[in-house]
């Protein structure tokens, strides 16, 4: 096949990359070069989605089987692509979000029936949050897209390459050593999918040719936050020492849920969904999901490769990882505590 990427050299568009190439596509990517490095073997073609004229230099004379739009976050911008592309290829595939889910993470299940947001297709930034502007997105394809659209959303997503920086502070920290402050409780079942693995579901839906949309948040396989940070400690081969604090201590001493202490979910109803979205469609269509232990194991091996000064904890928006004295003094009001 050939594959053009929109995005292709972070995280996820990585992985699909990578993944396009191992099955033997042509591909191409766009982007403007800043985030990461393309996977050798790529046709990069350097340009920003919000340029016309970048848009229509993409497209001029170039034919694809298939469109990946890994990095999609304002309708308007998205129905543009959409627009340049159409006609060149296929099928466009849409990375989309589980947040594009409005009942998403609250209290019970989500699956693709479940409603999303109310959000235009030529939305502008400003006119709504992530998983609004995300559910504005999926309607841009949905409606613009003369061929395939297809729509991958997915849940927790972790692996090598990762610049969101969930799994990679918590790898950092542990390995680190010392008083880990562990939130919450341990026994919490998660759900997580492997970049690599979402990756092959994407491109092999997309060689399918399929007109659908997918939740692709991972598989109920047993996994637990504590068996979660185990993981992280046994890849690191850390003799730190996890220290189990409850949500209640933690939230009256300013611990934001999340971010501070990456995707712990404090327990409070707003967040009761958030392991609870469904693949049981996406495994019936051929999803098939790594143990986390790999997944943990490989995202280290490729961490020890980055400096830990220059490793990504997330971004403006959002950023990841508690201030060690912050850590410090409340691990210590634990302790007198008890």
């Amino acid at each position: 096949m050939r594959t053009l990427i929109i995005g292709g050299s972070v995280f996820l568009g990585r992985a699909i990359a990578e993944e396009a190439l191992r099955r033997g596509h042509e591909v191409t990517t766009f982007n403007r070069g800043r985030s990461g490095e393309d996977a050798p073997g790529v046709e990069a073609v350097r340009g920003d989605r919000e340029s016309p004229g970048d848009l229509a230099r993409l497209a001029h004379g170039r034919e694809w089987d298939a469109v990946i739009d890994v990095c999609g976050f304002v309708p308007r911008v998205v129905g543009d692509s959409v627009r340049a592309l159409s006609g060149r290829a296929a099928t466009y595939a849409f990375i989309s979000s589980v947040s594009a889910c409005s009942a998403w993470p609250g209290e019970g299940p989500t699956d693709e029936g479940s409603p999303r947001f109310a959000c235009a297709p030529d939305a502008g930034p400003d006119d709504g949050d992530y998983g609004t502007l995300k559910a504005g997105c999926e309607r841009a394809v949905e409606q613009g897209f003369d061929g395939n659209p297809l729509i991958i959303a997915p849940g927790l997503i972790l692996g090598p390459y990762e610049n969101v920086g969930r799994l990679p502070w918590w790898l950092t920290r542990i390995a680190r050593g010392g008083k880990v402050l562990a939130p919450g409780d341990p026994g919490i079942g998660m759900q997580v999918v492997d970049a690599r693995d979402l990756a092959a579901f994407t491109l092999a839906q997309a060689e399918a040719g399929a007109r659908d949309r997918f939740f692709v948040s991972g598989v109920r396989d047993g996994l637990t936050y504590g068996g979660f940070l185990e993981e992280c400690r046994a890849a690191t081969g850390s003799s730190a020492e996890l220290v189990w604090v409850d949500d209640r201590f933690l939230l009256d001493h300013g611990v934001q849920p999340w971010t501070e202490l990456p995707l712990w979910t404090s327990g409070t109803p707003g967040l009761a969904g958030v392991w609870l979205s469904s693949s049981a469609r996406a495994v019936a269509a051929g999803l098939t999901c790594r143990p986390v232990a790999e997944t943990v194991r490989d995202t280290w091996a490729w961490l020890c490769d980055v400096p830990e000064e220059r490793r990504s904890f997330g971004n403006e928006r959002m950023r990841h990882g508690i201030d060690p004295g912050k850590e410090a003094a409340i691990l210590a009001a634990w302790e007198q505590r008890s």
